[in-house]
Parts: structure tokens; sequence; C-alpha cells
């Protein structure tokens, strides 16, 4: 829903905010459809009836939520909402990028809309913290950037949390589909790689719903993401510093205090740096059929990736050490990529063996042939 400026329904809502504001909004007072409905009938008596309830629908996404963008968010074909400063609105929807109708006219404006969406979540975002991660009640991710750091900022991006789940099937095809599933019901340890908007954390979800019901599962995010159909499954969430630098509540952290939790399998939405020698110690210590994901051009990168961050973990490994922990904990290495037509598929499975690096490879070809 988008609300030309000038317009003399823009107008009309700008009144209509103002008196909820004054009678509502600053009075600690319940703002919903039937409260404001009452509002905009005593400030404006001669609006017909239907302009009365599309001003209340203006009103409701100007005063709560994030205003504009809501119709966006409420849209089921939208999974990202972009706002590059101020002017068009754009989102990705069916994998392609699309500008739309909705313009944020100012910084000032988008600024607002920041901040709205921080503050019920107890964040701040200013020129001492310029950046924020959050997730919203929907589960959806929001990031939002601020001067100096975003040049001609502020910045947001929301990734939507998808309501509807994705198969295997849908992902790889019947054939490698079933394949997988095969391998979680193995306890298999499965690696999901891919760039950014991939289909990495689907991956994870799809794989996480062939786990059998009866194990106890512990999730551990950055931003909490997946979805389990399961009835046993304990979810962490890290947690930043706040505004005066404690209460973080790293990654590893959470991975070493999961271990304490009785899990079956430990799942990691992703692995971004030293909690993934947590994850290789959890794995060669019994928790056989865990999960992660991690950013990676292919699969073999992404095994060069997880040996990296595991060095970061600064435990004084040598890096051969970290290597043959990692080729005998990890047994399969799910890589997805983006087509041009916007569609996320899986682009090659490939097992793990044991050795040195030229035995990181499929095991067979007609594996990757399968789901080229």
């Amino acid at each position: 829903m988008s609300v030309a400026p000038g317009s003399a329904r823009a107008d009309r809502v700008d009144a209509a905010v103002a008196a909820v504001r004054a009678e509502l909004v600053d009075l600690g007072q319940a703002v919903d459809r039937d409260s404001v409905r009452d509002v905009v009938r005593r400030a404006m008596p001669l609006l017909p009836p239907e302009r009365t309830e599309t001003v209340v629908a203006d009103v409701l996404a100007a005063v709560r939520g994030l205003g504009p963008l809501e119709a966006l968010l409420d849209d089921p074909e939208v999974t990202d909402v972009l706002v590059n400063g101020p002017g068009p609105v754009w989102v990705e929807r069916g994998g392609r990028l699309e500008r739309t109708t909705i313009v944020i006219p100012t910084r000032d404006d988008v600024m607002r809309l920041v901040e709205r969406a921080v503050a019920p979540l107890g964040l701040r975002i200013d020129l001492s913290s310029p950046y924020v991660d959050a997730r919203l009640p929907d589960g959806s991710r929001l990031h939002a950037s601020i001067p100096p750091i975003a040049v001609d900022g502020p910045f947001l991006a929301i990734r939507r949390f998808a309501a509807v789940g994705v198969s295997l099937d849908d992902l790889a095809g019947e054939a490698i589909g079933a394949l997988l599933a095969a391998a979680v019901r193995r306890r298999r340890t499965i690696v999901v790689s891919g760039a950014t908007g991939a289909g990495k954390t689907t991956m994870l979800n799809a794989l996480a719903a062939e786990i059998d019901e009866r194990e106890r599962i512990i999730t551990v995010e950055d931003t909490a993401e997946l979805r389990l159909p399961h009835d046993h499954v304990v979810r962490l969430e890290a947690r930043p510093a706040n505004a005066d630098g404690v209460g973080e509540v790293s990654i590893r952290d959470l991975v070493r205090n999961a271990l304490r939790m009785r899990p079956d399998r430990i799942i990691v939405g992703e692995c971004r740096g030293g909690e993934a020698f947590d994850m290789l110690q959890a794995i060669n210590t019994g928790h056989l059929g865990s999960m992660t994901t991690c950013h990676a051009n292919s699969a073999a990168d992404a095994l060069v990736r997880l040996e990296a961050m595991a060095l970061l973990a600064g435990v004084g490994l040598p890096p051969e050490a970290v290597r043959r922990q990692l080729e005998r904990a990890i047994d399969l290495v799910v890589h997805l990529e983006r087509r041009a037509d916007g569609s996320r598929r899986v682009a090659s499975v490939v097992p793990v063996s044991a050795g040195d690096e030229t035995t990181r490879r499929a095991d067979g070809s007609s594996l990757q042939e399968l789901v080229a």
C-alpha cells in the first residue's frame, strides 16, 4: 500500500495519524483497528464509510509495524525487501529483483522505519553503533546500516521467513532427494554450501525434516530461522553485545553449551568463524548426523573455508591436524546455486573422502551427473 505525497489521500492520512498519535499513542492506549476507526470517524465525520476503512488501514501501517513496507511483507511471493536509502523500494520476487511503486521520500523517513523496526527488539542504531542485525516477530531477518558506514544510506534489508516449507525433491529432484533423505537417516554429517540467497537455510530445513522424530535436536543460529517439524527441538540464538559492549553470547558459546544439553544432533545455522572447530569437535565426539551451512562458491571451496574457519579458533593445532579432523567429520557437501531464472537448485552433492586434498572429490561421476 502506497500513498502519494501531496495527494488529498495523503493529507487525510497525515491528519488521521496526528490524531491517533495524540489520542492513543501518546497516552499509551491500544492501537488496533477499532480504536483507530473511532478516532478517524471523530476527526473526519464527513468521510464516506469506504474511504474511512482505507484511511484506517493507512494509519495502522503508519503508526505500527513498518509502515509502507507492511504490504510487501504480507505478500507471500516476496522473499526480500530492500530499501536503498530514500527512493523506490525494491523486492525480490520469484528470484528476481523488482522496483516497486512504493517510494520512501527522505532519509528521515528511512531512519524512522529503521528505528521503528529495532526499538521493540531492545536494540539501538546510532553513530556509535551504525548497523544492526535483528529477527522480526514473524521470523524475518533484518539488517540496517546508517551513515557514516552507509554512505548514501540509511539502508534496510529484510529477508522474509518462508512460511511454506520446501521439500528435498523440490530442491534436488526425486532421485537426489531420496539419496539425501537416506543420508540424513543414516546419520551422515552434511555441510550445505552456496552463495548468499542460494537457498542454504531452506535446504537445511528440508534435510532436518528427515531426522527421526525421537531424536533430540539442538539448533544454534545467529538469527533463528530454522523451523523443524519435531517435538524435541531446542533453539539457541546468539546475542550481540548491548550498548555498553557487554552481554554478547557468540555462536561458539552456544555450540559449546549445546554439548551439555544431551543432543542427538547439533545443527549450526551457519559457520562463519571459530565455531567451525567446535562443530568438528562435537561431530568427532559422537554427535554424528549434525549439519551446518557455509558460504562458498563450490563444494571443494566449502571444505577449504571450513578448514580456514576452524583455524580461526586459535587452539594451536597445525593445519594438517585440523584437515584430518575435517575429513573424518564431514561425510557430504551439498552445494546449491541460484539459476538465471531465479530458481534455487542443488548443483552438486560431493561425498568427502579422508586423505589429502586430491581425495576431496565426488566418489562417483554418476552422482554429479544426476544433479547437474
